[in-house]
Formats: C-alpha cells, sequence, structure tokens
C-alpha cells in the first residue's frame, strides 16, 4: 500500500465514526421508520459512486431490482412515517449518515485488494471509535457508570452487528463489489420484522408483509441477475 491508500483507510474510519454519530442522533429527532427509509438509500448512493470511481456499469434490468428492493423498504414503514420539523431535523442527520457509510463502503472497496480484510476492518474500527470517544469527550457523556445490563448490551452490539456484521461487509467488498454488499443491508428491517414477529410476540401489518415480499423479491433478483453476468463473463473470459 502507498501513502495514497493509507490515506484512503484513514478517511474511511473517520467515515464510519461520523455515520455512527449522525445516525444514532438522527434517532433521537425522528422515527426507526424514517431513518430506516433513508439509509436503505445507501446502495442508491454506493452505485453512483462505483460508477464514477470504478466505471461499474449496471443494466437497466438490475437497478430496476433495486429500485423495487427500495420501494419495498418504504412500504414498509410507511405506516410509521411523521413529518415535522424535529422530524426533518432527524431525517437530515440520517441522510448525512447514509452518505458517510456510502462513501465508507467505497473506500473500503478501493483499498480490498491491498490489505488483509480483517486488519482493515481493526484499523477503520479503531478510527471509528475514536471519533466517537473524542465526541464523548468533548460533549463530557460519562464513559462508565452504566447498570449491568446497559454492558451486556454494549458487549453485543460491539460482536454481533460489528464482528459479524460490519466484519463481513469488509470481507466481502474484495470479492462482490460494495454495490451488492449495500443492497444485501436492505434486508436487514425485513430479518428484524420476522425476528420479532418469532421471538418478541409483535404483530406483522399488512404494509410490512407487502414491503418485505418486494424488498426480497428485488434483492432475489439483483443477485441473481448479478451472479448470471458473472457467470457469462467468466465464460467469455475463458
Amino acid at each position: 500500500m502507498n501513502k495514497k491508500d493509507w490515506v484512503t483507510v484513514v478517511v474511511a474510519g473517520l467515515f464510519l465514526g461520523l455515520h455512527f454519530l449522525f445516525w444514532m442522533e438522527s434517532l433521537v429527532h425522528t422515527s426507526v421508520a424514517s431513518s430506516m427509509v433513508i439509509l436503505s438509500l445507501q446502495p442508491l448512493f454506493v452505485m453512483i459512486g462505483s460508477y464514477f470511481m470504478f466505471r461499474e456499469r449496471n443494466s437497466i434490468l438490475t437497478i430496476f431490482c433495486l429500485i423495487a428492493a427500495l420501494i419495498g423498504s418504504i412500504i414498509i414503514a410507511w405506516g410509521d412515517l411523521g413529518i415535522s420539523r424535529e422530524a426533518i431535523l432527524g431525517d437530515g442527520l440520517s441522510l448525512l449518515g447514509t452518505i458517510l457509510v456510502s462513501a465508507y463502503m467505497l473506500a473500503g472497496q478501493k483499498v480490498s485488494r491491498k490489505i488483509d480484510s480483517n486488519l482493515y476492518s481493526i484499523l477503520v474500527f479503531f478510527l471509528g471509535g475514536t471519533v466517537m470517544l473524542v465526541y464523548c469527550l468533548f460533549n463530557q457523556i460519562p464513559l462508565v457508570g452504566y447498570r449491568s445490563s446497559d454492558w451486556t448490551y454494549f458487549l453485543l452490539l460491539a460482536v454481533i452487528p460489528t464482528i459479524f456484521g460490519q466484519n463481513i461487509f469488509n470481507l466481502l467488498l474484495k470479492t462482490i463489489g460494495a454495490t451488492t454488499v449495500s443492497v444485501g443491508i436492505i434486508g436487514e428491517p425485513v430479518l428484524a420484522i420476522l425476528l420479532a414477529y418469532l421471538f418478541l410476540g409483535e404483530t406483522m401489518t399488512a404494509f410490512q408483509l407487502t414491503g418485505g415480499l418486494i424488498t426480497l423479491f428485488g434483492m432475489g433478483m439483483y443477485f441473481w441477475l448479478r451472479s448470471s453476468s458473472h457467470i457469462v463473463a467468466k465464460q467469455e473470459w475463458i
């Protein structure tokens, strides 16, 4: 890796930390549903960035499948969307967080073939955590004194969505690219709704069921088209 590559890694870590700050702060001002819809725009931003950075092209049918998945996410949250001055502030923060995490994905793809994915994850997680630590110290947010149940949640958040979430995304950037990884992230709300229905006894609304099916259909078709084009390109190369 040259100096430019190391700068890219540092910027990616800063973007990751800022993404979490903006996105988590958005939840204070707007609903989870609104924030989720905006966060689902991530594949669109990544697709645009991939075109300019890596000259990646997508067929019209592939773009249609992505849009279908996005529409499904909007339908899922439609019943909970609300408009107010404070909600607009939260939506703006969520949009900034989405743009930052999209840039983080693109930066990861740029250096994915030059650095081990586990080392890359350690570096960007350390830098992202440093950003949040500085924020907490600057705003005098206490780092200790929480209940044992809170520490349990902190640990679970570190292990499950970070080590087994973001770390796996970083690993996949090298082989399937940022756009495809981002499309997979759209499925998070669908899985959350299903788990809440199975384990928490929450009801599944018609909006959630319809939107979830559309999202899964759009994602499935997108992955199928991408894999088919990859197989065709491989055969032509052979």
